[in-house]
């Protein structure tokens, strides 16, 4: 989300792009929206970046029109205190090595000397690192990164949302807390290990590479978002981009395909690398013979 990418850390970013630079032509921006329509239903789709600072102007007026009418709308996870509560027990339950565990010890030496520098650098305390698995120690190194540009979950995408739109729409959810740390934690030791060292080194060396990713988020900059967030993670690793990435998308089409059975306005906001690509959602829904307009 903040740092830079490793496996894990790109796939973090098409869930929730980190803002380490913010432009003053960013007033103007037009995040990407999609709309698939028939006679009687529509659903816009709308990628989100889940952790923004809170002077960011982002809110398109096209996604402002659709909450205020929309019947229901649609979330990776469901907004409200008791589901953060819950995944950050989840996340410490799932996340934390066995008492003799060490996670300095997992590293090489040369890697475990940069874990601090980085952690160091983001503020991130190294005894609590030492305790946590590869994938949650990713986690807490992006939680600092994010302070340290002063983003902030409270004034991400998701909550604006849900505080924009009419009382009257349905709050739901694709996937429970549980399902989403289970996808985030199921890698193997050693793909744990490869990712954060890749992460550790990226974010030592590459501290301004999501300046790019939030310039073509805030531009509609498909292209670069999908070369940048997505395609590095089908070539480095196809099983993982597979786990969270295109099952996903899978699954959350069919639930929408069953939407647009029905009737009414449904709005729709996921990691807009969700969105994008031969893999993203409104491709797959395209697929399936809904007109869809878009980037």
């Amino acid at each position: 989300m903040i740092a830079p990418m490793s496996r894990h850390r790109r796939i973090l970013a098409s869930f929730a792009l980190a803002l380490t630079v913010v432009s003053a032509g960013a007033a103007a921006a037009a995040p990407p929206i999609w709309v698939v329509k028939d006679k009687d239903s529509e659903i816009v789709l709308f990628g989100s970046i889940h952790v923004l600072p809170a002077n960011l102007d982002w809110e398109p007026p096209a996604l402002d029109r659709a909450l205020k009418s929309a019947d229901d709308i649609w979330f990776e996870l469901p907004i409200d205190p008791q589901s953060e509560a819950y995944t950050s027990v989840l996340a410490q339950q799932m996340g934390v090595l066995p008492p003799d565990g060490s996670l300095f010890k997992l590293l090489p030496p040369a890697d475990a000397a940069l874990m601090s520098q980085v952690a160091a650098t983001y503020q991130v305390s190294p005894l609590v690192l030492d305790r946590l698995k590869p994938w949650l120690a990713e986690i807490a190194l992006a939680g600092g990164a994010y302070r340290k540009v002063g983003a902030d979950a409270t004034t991400g995408v998701e909550k604006t949302i849900s505080a924009m739109a009419t009382p009257n729409a349905k709050r739901q959810a694709f996937e429970t807390p549980a399902e989403q740390i289970g996808m985030l934690s199921a890698g193997s030791s050693d793909e744990q290990v490869a990712s954060l060292r890749e992460t550790l080194h990226e974010m030592a060396d590459k501290p301004d590479e999501y300046a790019v990713l939030v310039k073509a988020w805030m531009n509609s900059d498909i292209a670069t978002l999908d070369a940048e967030a997505l395609e590095p993670l089908r070539k480095a690793s196809p099983e993982l981009f597979k786990r969270l990435v295109s099952d996903r998308n899978a699954r959350w089409t069919q639930v929408l395909d069953a939407r647009m059975k029905g009737h009414g306005k449904t709005v729709v906001v996921v990691g807009v690398g969700h969105l994008i690509g031969p893999d993203g959602v409104p491709a797959k829904l395209r697929a399936l013979g809904y007109s869809v307009t878009g980037p």
